[in-house]
C-alpha cells in the first residue's frame, strides 16, 4: 500500500497536465483496456486466472462500473482543481472505507483508528480549503474537488465490496476481470466521445500520461489494491491514501511546479500524523 500510494500521487501530477487535452471517459475507456491488457498477460503467464474464475460476472460488473466512475471523476476534477487539492479529497476516503466496511462487512474500528481517521479528515479539509478559515467558513468548495468527491464514494466502496464479492480469486485474476469489465462499461456509455476523438491530434503529454496511468497508476496499483484488501480492515487499507497529499508535492516538485503555500503544508502534515495511529498494528 506504500507503493500504491506512490503511484496514486503520480496520477494526480499527470492528470493534471493533460485533463483538458482529452475527454475523461476517452481517456479512461483506453486506460482500462490497456490495463486489462497488462494484468491479463500477467495473470495468464502467472497461472493466476482459472476458468472458475468467471463465474458470477455480475460482480465484476459491478466493480468495474464502481471503479470506472471513481477515475472518470477524477480527470473532471483535473480540469478545475490543483493536484494537490485533489489529492487531499481522496484522503477522506478512509473514513468513508470505515463507514461503509462496518455495514457491507461488519468491521468495526478502535477509538484510536477513529481518532486517526478524525485527524487525517481535518488535515484534508485544511488542504481542501487552501488553508484559508474565511473559505472554510463559507465552505468554498471548488466544482473539481465537488466532482471527485462523489468519485472517492465510489472508490470506498469498492474496497469492502471486492473483499465481500472475492470467491477465492488471485488478485490479478480479479483485477484482470474487474478492469476488463470497466472497461466495457465505459466503452459503451463514451462510445460516442470515443468514435470521435481525433487520436491523431492529440498532445503527446496524453500518451506519456496515458502510458504512466495504464501501467504505473493502473495495472499494477489494482493488483496491489487487491492484494491488500484480501489481508487488511478496510480502514487500515486506505490509510495509506493520507501520504497521497505528501507524494503529490514530491510529483510536483520534480515536474518543477514548486511548494505550496504553510497553510495547505500544514494541512499535508496532518494527513501525514494520521497515518502513524491508524497504521499501528492492535493487540
Amino acid at each position: 500500500m506504500l507503493a500504491f500510494s506512490a503511484l496514486v500521487a503520480g496520477s494526480f501530477s499527470f492528470g493534471g497536465l493533460m485533463a483538458n487535452e482529452i475527454e475523461p471517459v476517452v481517456l479512461q475507456a483506453m486506460r482500462f483496456a490497456l490495463g486489462a491488457v497488462i494484468v491479463g498477460a500477467f495473470a495468464v503467464v502467472s497461472g493466476k486466472l482459472r476458468i472458475v474464475d468467471f463465474h458470477a460476472p455480475w460482480r465484476y460488473l459491478l466493480l468495474g462500473g464502481t471503479f470506472a466512475i471513481y477515475f472518470v471523476m477524477m480527470f473532471e476534477g483535473l480540469k478545475t482543481a490543483a493536484p494537490v487539492s485533489t489529492s487531499a479529497v481522496m484522503t477522506l476516503v478512509p473514513i468513508m472505507t470505515a463507514i461503509l466496511s462496518l455495514f457491507i462487512l461488519g468491521q468495526r474500528t478502535t477509538p484510536r483508528i477513529l481518532l486517526g481517521l478524525g485527524i487525517g479528515a481535518v488535515g484534508a479539509l485544511w488542504v481542501i480549503f487552501r488553508g484559508e478559515l474565511a473559505a472554510l467558513l463559507a465552505f468554498d468548495v471548488g466544482r473539481g474537488e465537488w466532482l471527485y468527491f462523489i468519485g472517492c464514494i465510489a472508490h470506498a466502496f469498492y474496497v469492502p465490496m471486492a473483499r465481500k464479492l472475492n470467491r477465492g480469486e488471485a488478485a490479478a485474476a480479479s483485477s484482470f476481470l474487474v478492469l476488463t469489465a470497466g472497461a466495457l462499461i465505459l466503452l459503451v456509455y463514451g462510445w460516442g466521445e470515443i468514435s470521435e476523438t481525433d487520436y491523431a491530434a492529440l498532445p503527446a503529454i496524453v500518451w506519456i500520461a496515458l502510458g504512466y496511468l495504464s501501467l504505473g497508476a493502473m495495472a499494477i496499483t489494482f493488483v496491489l489494491l487487491n492484494f491488500a484488501s484480501m489481508r487488511l480492515a478496510g480502514a487500515k487499507v486506505m490509510a495509506y491514501t493520507y501520504l497521497t497529499p505528501g507524494w503529490v508535492i514530491l510529483w510536483e516538485l520534480a515536474f518543477g511546479n514548486g511548494l505550496p503555500g504553510p497553510g495547505i503544508l500544514l494541512g499535508v502534515g496532518l494527513t501525514m500524523g494520521a497515518v502513524v495511529l491508524l497504521l499501528k498494528h492492535e493487540t
